[in-house]
């Protein structure tokens, strides 16, 4: 299982400082079901070509594993998977090339970004669905794509067309984002996998497909595909990436504006710390905060002793980067390294990782979503996660007439899908208390005024 990357850009041995691979090496690492042979048969200042070789044990690959109807059979033993480009060639390349993958280099952190001339040569590259579909995941991309149909042995009347082809895709990009597609699109091609599905595959589709994969064509097979078929894993992905679409707008504009608002009541800040207290005073050990964004709640949190695990969740990838780095968490002493951890998810879909934990935090987050969908958050939070403390934080749309800076009839912030009032937000908190069996106690934050109250409301869920 082969495949070469090459690039002509000057000096072309750039390419190994992208990589983390010298070029007078040859290099060998293992992986699940063999080893993975890194090695450059071209490496001058004109072209630098490196070649990533699979070499994968049969043997390995079925040693206690259960194959169901062909448990026993010699096709677990003799197939195409030592071969043919397939999920063991992603796999190899996170492991691999996983800093590059992630858009590193030390050395030369300029070329990070560059966009350079790179090819890729994959010998044997099974497309099921044939070479139209390969273009139809390639070409949107920008890449120029050629092809050379592999014929299988005719062994019978009416034969199957051949699903292997040779594949050559070239095109001017970044290398991260060159590693990203492979990453992705050669198991989806392959249609199979080697490893078991689950939640956290998931994460790793939005991670890998981050900037391109939400405005795909394709991107419902993809996410199908890439999930081998798990319609209800591909519609949270899908899920995701339409959030993630919206994105630049709603998150990196929009959020400012409502700070904007907001800022001269200092609101913000008062709403952190107000839910900081609370959880201690209800003395929550570990707490999962739902929507953590860029991580303002956890930076309260992480640094407070009282809290032994804290968990932030958010849909938006971009959005847990940003929170790594203004976390430092690398740079974080051990003891708390140990007691925090992000993860990319949603609060409408259950997720096995919400459950077990003491408190959970919606600070401006139940706004965002549209009212039917609110059903989904309330079964997963107080149903499905239900741990036993609950704190929510949503905007008082009575005291909008206090912003001046707020036109009058227009919610503090453009993704915000409602505001409630007092009553409003009281009346749907109580039925949550009601029907999961939580009390509820209510406040405000910030000065609150004789008319309209206080800007920000606060709902207090204890389990009965």
């Amino acid at each position: 299982m082969l495949l070469t990357i090459s690039t002509t850009h000057q000096p072309a041995t750039d390419l190994g400082y992208l990589l983390h691979k010298h070029s007078a090496k040859c290099q060998t690492f293992p992986i699940s079901c063999g080893k993975a042979h890194v090695f450059y048969p071209v490496a001058d200042e004109n072209e630098c070509k490196i070649a990533l070789l699979l070499d994968i044990n049969p043997i390995t690959l079925v040693r206690g594993k259960s194959h169901g109807d062909r448990s026993g059979t010699l096709a677990q033993y003799v197939n195409d998977r030592p071969y043919v480009a397939s999920s063991f060639m992603s796999a190899a390349i996170a492991k691999v090339f996983r800093t590059a993958l992630n858009g590193r280099c030390d050395n030369k952190p300029e070329l990070v970004s560059q966009a350079i001339p790179l090819t890729v040569e994959l010998p044997v590259l099974p497309c099921r669905g044939g070479e139209q579909f390969l273009r139809q995941l390639f070409e949107p991309l920008g890449y120029q794509v050629t092809t050379t149909a592999l014929p299988l042995p005719k062994i019978a009347e009416n034969q199957h067309n051949s699903p292997y082809f040779s594949v050559g895709l070239s095109h001017n990009l970044p290398l991260s984002d060159l590693l990203s597609h492979l990453y992705v699109l050669i198991p989806v091609l392959d249609d199979d996998k080697h490893y078991w599905i689950g939640e956290e595959e998931i994460e790793k589709l939005i991670r890998h497909g981050e900037g391109w994969l939400s405005k795909h064509p394709a991107k419902e097979q993809i996410s199908k595909r890439y999930l081998k078929g798990r319609w209800s894993l591909a519609r949270k992905a899908l899920e995701q990436l339409m959030v993630e679409d919206e994105l630049p707008e709603t998150e990196a504009v929009q959020a400012k504006m409502e700070v904007a608002i907001e800022k001269p009541l200092n609101l913000n800040q008062q709403r952190l710390e107000l839910v900081t207290q609370t959880l201690k005073d209800h003395q929550a050990k570990t707490v999962i905060d739902f929507g953590c964004g860029e991580g303002k709640l956890l930076r309260y949190l992480i640094k407070d002793s009282a809290f032994k695990k804290i968990l932030g969740v958010d849909v938006a990838y971009r959005e847990l980067e940003i929170a790594k780095k203004r976390l430092k968490l690398d740079r974080l002493p051990f003891h708390q390294q140990d007691k925090i951890q992000l993860i990319q998810g949603s609060v409408i879909y259950r997720d096995r990782r919400f459950q077990g934990f003491d408190a959970a935090a919606l600070v401006e987050v139940i706004e965002h979503l549209d009212l039917n969908r609110l059903a989904a958050l309330k079964r997963v939070v107080f149903e499905f996660a239900r741990p036993r403390l609950v704190i929510v934080t949503t905007p008082n749309i009575e005291y909008n007439v206090r912003f001046e800076s707020l036109a009058k009839g227009k919610l503090r912030h453009r993704d915000h899908r409602f505001e409630w009032t007092r009553s409003e937000f009281e009346d749907w908190a109580n039925g949550v208390g009601s029907r999961f069996g939580y009390q509820v106690k209510f406040a405000g934050i910030g000065d609150r005024d004789q008319e309209v109250g206080a800007p920000t409301q606060m709902g207090v869920f204890t389990l009965k």
